[in-house]
């Protein structure tokens, strides 16, 4: 057992450290930089007429669209950081979802940016009335995400008695979390090879604006909902208090009503996710009222 607990520990410094997270940073903030300025030349290399592509796709077309790709190389970190807070602190974890997502409707802004039709009849036009509900949403989730942080924030110092059993259960998150770090680079990877391999050679075609935006995080957010239910499980051994299995079974809820936010789209996809951040915020906000009420009996995790 001992040495189990060590190799965990031993992984857990090489992939989840400080010093990682601040050389992960760097990386992924420099490779960002790096792809702007590609994607910036590629689409004046194509207006002078330096290169043809032969695609109509939105990306191409106009300069503010280059921000969309180090927003993606940005939303991979923020999935680095979302593991690394998992054995930390559970909310501080949900509250990384709730980033992700919110993140994810900016970064289509961008792209939503450089295609507007600035014209009289703007709630006519889809694609203006659709960046009119993720610019709402945006705002909106910004400011609850703000909230379900400072609930999140709140501590309840019970005593020692039960810090055995909250280290076992943070053990148990720091394998999980392990785990995770090869998982999603591997399923990052192979979605960067299957959508470039998509790409048809003789029309040189890029697949929709849709398809990128939901690109791995579909998949990512179906993982997040198994990590959840698992955690949900172990719980069960480390504390058997009715608000706290009501509390982590909302988040669960929460997360599978952002998972099929991209499986539509339009308003239906936009209502989804800021009805995920508003439960999840409902959740947490009564959690605390019973935590606060139970003082002598609680145990935080």
């Amino acid at each position: 057992m001992m040495s189990m607990n060590k190799l965990i520990s031993l992984l857990h410094e090489k992939f989840l450290s400080e010093k990682t997270r601040e050389k992960t940073e760097k990386i992924i903030l420099q490779i960002a930089i790096v792809s702007f300025f590609i994607h910036l030349a590629i689409i004046y290399f194509i207006k002078l007429d330096i290169v043809d592509f032969g695609s109509n796709s939105e990306l191409l077309k106009n300069p503010i669209s280059a921000v969309y790709t180090p927003f993606s190389f940005i939303l991979i970190y923020e999935v680095y950081l979302l593991i690394y807070y998992l054995p930390k602190s559970f909310t501080t974890y949900i509250t990384k979802q709730y980033e992700i997502i919110t993140l994810i409707i900016i970064r289509k802004l961008f792209k939503d940016l450089s295609a507007l039709e600035l014209t009289a009849n703007w709630f006519e036009i889809k694609g203006d009335l659709q960046f009119t509900y993720d610019l709402v949403a945006s705002l909106l989730l910004f400011y609850l995400i703000f909230l379900f942080q400072k609930q999140g924030r709140l501590k309840y110092n019970q005593g020692k008695e039960n810090k055995p059993f909250i280290e076992k259960f943070v053990a148990k998150k720091k394998l999980i979390a392990i785990i995770l770090v090869p998982l999603f680079f591997f399923m990052a990877l192979y979605t960067l090879i299957n959508w470039f391999t998509e790409i048809s050679i003789s029309s040189k075609s890029l697949p929709t604006l849709e398809s990128i935006n939901n690109l791995f995080f579909d998949q990512f957010f179906t993982i997040l909902i198994l990590v959840d239910v698992v955690l949900l499980l172990i719980s069960f051994f480390y504390t058997d208090e009715f608000h706290k299995i009501i509390r982590n079974s909302g988040f669960i809820i929460s997360t599978i009503l952002i998972r099929m936010s991209f499986g539509v789209s339009g308003l239906i996809s936009t209502v989804l996710i800021v009805v995920a951040v508003l439960f999840g915020l409902a959740i947490i906000v009564i959690h605390n009222k019973y935590e606060k009420d139970t003082l002598p009996e609680n145990e935080y995790y």
